[in-house]
């Protein structure tokens, strides 16, 4: 019942069984059996056909109903320990055919693995709800959660107590039948089309590629994103041509130094239509009915709009908190981005380009703005920014704050040859977890950067460790040649391994509590954070050095950084917020009945966002916010967690600087161990003595504090 992606929201009581004449193979029952090996046990990659996924999803989930079905029927009166400790140890094999099928979902997907995506996602939906809506169930949790306070348990037990009762009553525990049963189809529609939001996106990133071929079309390009096109034109069957790829990793570097205007605009096109091209994977369509799906399903509820039912569980507790907070950063982010467009328009017309500033222009003479007003070429700083060497200083700035050390680990199946595995000890060295990176861009993986946890760590029964992993997109350079990535790119680096640290430390009992099982608008915070220790000079001074001498990164080029910290934060931040409002706007308009694309346009002319920059994710190809409900009406929550980790960082500077040993440890013990076992508003409070101050991040950003 620990799931490590769970789904609040539930459907109809319909059982989960195999399907009839089905029975299960060999091959398939290894899927979801326990892990054999070395480290407590490791994912079987090695025996992973996707023909076995359905059969073994579908046995995983019968069995997880048997184990419910039997707390559900215990005639002992409820206990923690017959109730609350008896949900923890269910549905294991669920969990582990999860992982499987996630990951080949993410990262390996092909038209077989789609298929089972479509067949298995109302199913799973069902299951969930079958769990979540077992009114005898329910009465059981309900009773150990009304003496939560009185029957001598730890305060542990009585988070995992309330999570377990907060999670059951949000998903409609306490509905008439009725309601249950309409809840439940409502999930089950709502899966299928995620799934078909989903599938859409890859499509349109995989098909729409632009080859290049001669010399003209590759004007301006660096040598490095040169040997990163040829490479990924090579692996397409295009030897000899170079491929833009249709995901932020390939067009973002296109976009900033191609001296070709007239492709520039074709990849922007490209990239910023995807879902939104008025053919069969147009995503439109498929927003409507997940919005008022959404709305219905919240007023069952007893909530008025989705936003309201999504933001009761978080830290910020109701949408107009978080649309404060918004806010009040939005008016100087436009303001600054009028101020960025002025001097890169001033930049064309001396060089007499004959253009007005234009969305594929914006990175393009940014650059040229950057170089000028700072003497700083983000290509001089990309050539000290090796992917390897830079995976060496999270290893090392992690070890300063938190103790690790990492150990290459060759003799465990992966999914795919590009995933690299490393063993991570305690300062003690003994065994921590695996951490796995899956770095680069292929065919069937979608776009972006993200975390997994495989299994989550816990105590309770043995000692039972983590094993997470980081993912990516970044293109293959030339065989034997260094990857080089953009500042930008090393950011997201540190940014998704914090999340990975905030894994590997968990300290918890429970696995539901366990790492990142906390409030979505709190489990960015550990991530942010760690974004703060790439530009420190122990790192760069380190790892950040040049890919052909080997020497560091120079002290006047860091102080160039360092110096246009906050260029560029006008684009940055309303990029990023203009996508975080109309999430918001969308989930809070109930059940108008609402056109995308004209409801995008309308509302954020109604916000004066500047014509010459796109929202970071266009609503046809948003998939935080409908490829699941994991980020809807929560995309704010990059914002919420970013003011606090500047804030928390403070916390540092104030000290003894970015690698003080009393701050870390007290970062460790109020943070980064404790899982969800605080709630999280009090557990930073733990950490910092107060609340959160949002003029550090507004001084970050280089906005006015008043």
């Amino acid at each position: 019942m620990h799931r490590r992606t769970f789904l609040a929201a539930s459907s109809a009581l319909a059982a989960a069984t195999l399907t009839p004449g089905v029975s299960l193979a060999a091959d398939a029952d290894l899927l979801s059996a326990p892990w054999t090996g070395p480290y407590g046990g490791v994912p079987p990659f090695d025996k992973v056909k996707v023909a076995d996924f359905a059969p073994a999803i579908e046995a995983a989930m019968a069995a997880e109903l048997a184990e419910v079905e039997a707390i559900a029927a215990n005639p002992e009166p409820p206990t923690f320990a017959n109730t609350i400790e008896a949900l923890e140890r269910t549905g294991d094999a669920k969990d582990r055919i999860d992982t499987l099928s996630g990951i080949w979902s993410g990262t390996l997907s092909t038209p077989e693995m789609r298929a089972v995506e479509k067949e298995m996602a109302p199913k799973d939906a069902a299951h969930d709800d079958a769990i979540l809506q077992n009114t005898a169930l329910f009465k059981r949790i309900e009773t150990v959660y009304e003496a939560r306070t009185t029957s001598g348990l730890t305060p542990e037990q009585q988070r995992l107590t309330w999570v377990y009762w907060n999670r059951f009553v949000r998903a409609g525990a306490r509905l008439t039948p009725e309601a249950k049963a309409r809840v439940g189809a409502i999930n089950q529609e709502l899966a299928q089309n995620f799934t078909a939001f989903s599938q859409n996106l890859l499509a349109d990133e995989t098909d729409y590629v632009l080859y290049l071929r001669t010399e003209s079309e590759l004007k301006g390009l660096p040598g490095d994103v040169r040997d990163a096109a040829a490479g990924a034109a090579a692996e397409r069957g295009h030897k000899g041509e170079f491929a833009i790829l249709n995901t932020r990793s390939s067009i973002d570097p296109f976009l900033t130094y191609s001296t070709r205007r007239d492709l520039r605009e074709k990849v922007w096109r490209n990239f910023y239509s995807r879902g939104d091209n008025g053919d069969a994977h147009d995503n439109n369509a498929i927003i409507k009915k997940i919005l008022k799906l959404r709305v219905e399903r919240a007023r069952l509820l007893g909530y008025p709009t989705h936003a309201h039912w999504r933001l009761d569980n978080a830290m910020a507790k109701t949408p107009e908190n978080a649309m404060a907070l918004m806010m009040r950063v939005w008016p100087s982010a436009i303001a600054r981005v009028r101020e960025e467009v002025a001097e890169m328009q001033a930049i064309a017309d001396r060089e007499k380009a004959g253009v007005k500033i234009e969305p594929w222009d914006y990175r393009f003479y940014a650059e040229k703005v950057r170089a000028q007003r700072y003497n700083l070429d983000m290509n001089e700083v990309k050539a000290y920014l090796q992917l390897d060497k830079l995976r060496e200083g999270m290893f090392w700035a992690s070890g300063q704050i938190y103790g690790f050390t990492y150990h290459p680990v060759t003799d465990v199946p992966v999914a795919h040859p590009d995933i690299k595995i490393w063993e991570v000890k305690a300062a003690d060295g003994t065994h921590v977890g695996l951490w796995y990176l899956d770095p680069y861009a292929r065919a069937g993986k979608r776009s972006g950067a993200w975390m997994n946890a495989y299994r989550s760590q816990e105590k309770f029964r043995g000692k039972i460790t983590t094993i997470v992993s980081n993912n990516a997109n970044f293109v293959k350079g030339a065989p034997g040649e260094p990857v080089l990535i953009s500042w930008d790119d090393a950011t997201t680096l540190f940014h998704e391994f914090g999340h990975a640290l905030h894994g590997l430390n968990s300290d918890v009992n429970y696995p539901s509590l366990a790492g990142t099982a906390v409030a979505r608008d709190y489990v960015e915070f550990p991530s942010q954070v760690n974004e703060e220790w790439l530009a420190t000079p122990e790192v760069l001074n380190r790892f950040a050095l040049h890919h052909q001498t080997g020497k560091p990164m120079p002290a006047a080029l860091a102080a160039k950084i360092e110096k246009a910290h906050t260029f560029r934060q006008g684009f940055d931040v309303t990029e990023y917020l203009s996508s975080a409002l109309i999430d918001m706007k969308l989930h809070l308009a109930g059940d108008a009945d609402i056109d995308p694309d004209a409801f995008e346009r309308e509302e954020l002319t109604k916000l004066g966002m500047p014509r010459e920059l796109p929202m970071r994710h266009r609503t046809p190809q948003f998939q935080h916010v409908f490829a699941s409900d994991g980020y809807s009406a929560g995309y704010y929550s990059y914002l919420w967690s970013e003011v606090l980790a500047h804030d928390a960082y403070g916390a540092f500077t104030e000290a003894g600087g970015p690698y003080d040993k009393a701050v870390a440890k007290r970062l460790h013990d109020t943070v980064m161990s404790i899982g969800n076992t605080v709630d999280p508003a009090q557990a930073y409070r733990n950490f910092r003595g107060r609340d959160p101050d949002v003029k550090a991040y507004l001084r970050d950003k280089g906005f006015p504090t008043t």
